[in-house]
């Protein structure tokens, strides 16, 4: 009997990890899109806004702003543009954290590969570190989907990046992730 308790005490733990780390997965294999409205903070400046993501690598974000901000990948290029700036900015999705964060069979390998996942009262958390690039990507306890990320811009600042209102697997027009539509 004292043994029983013992392994029941000694892999219950186990048993937690692999079966959340598991709903997370499958929850993420089976999301196609997703919408959600965001905040997002770098140093100490908050945006907002609403993002749809189509995998594989791709983003629209509109920003809450004056300036009407936009941040849209296609897969392979990010552009970001806004009234404020005289001309767009152009990165290739590569050498930005987003590539990462966009890369759904990426995430799963890495999901899988997590020797440990860290929670809290609301969510699940995986660090994920991959070419000088430490991503910390947050789950939900109760649906399991994505609730943000913190990363490194390409900058070397600090974001945050909290979801909510998440929708998956919504009808999406693809066009809205042609980097044609938001250059100057």
């Amino acid at each position: 009997m004292k043994y029983l308790i013992f392994i029941l005490i000694f892999f219950y733990p186990l048993n937690i990890f692999a079966s959340s780390k598991q709903l997370i997965k499958n929850k993420l294999e089976e999301t196609e899109n997703i919408s959600f409205n965001f905040i997002q903070k770098i140093g100490k400046k908050t945006e907002q806004g609403d993002c749809i993501i189509s995998y594989p690598k791709k983003i629209f974000c509109k920003y809450d702003d004056i300036f009407n901000k936009v941040l849209v990948s296609n897969g392979r290029s990010l552009v970001i543009n806004s009234k404020k700036i005289k001309n767009y900015l152009r990165y290739q999705l590569k050498d930005t954290p987003l590539d990462l964060i966009l890369d759904k069979k990426f995430l799963l390998d890495k999901i899988d590969q997590a020797k440990t996942i860290e929670e809290n009262d609301e969510t699940f958390s995986f660090k994920i570190a991959h070419n000088n690039n430490l991503l910390n990507i947050f789950f939900d306890k109760n649906s399991y989907e994505i609730k943000g990320w913190t990363t490194t811009d390409i900058y070397l600042n600090q974001v945050e990046t909290k979801l909510s209102n998440v929708e998956t697997n919504i009808m999406i027009n693809e066009r809205i992730f042609r980097v044609q539509n938001y250059i100057n």
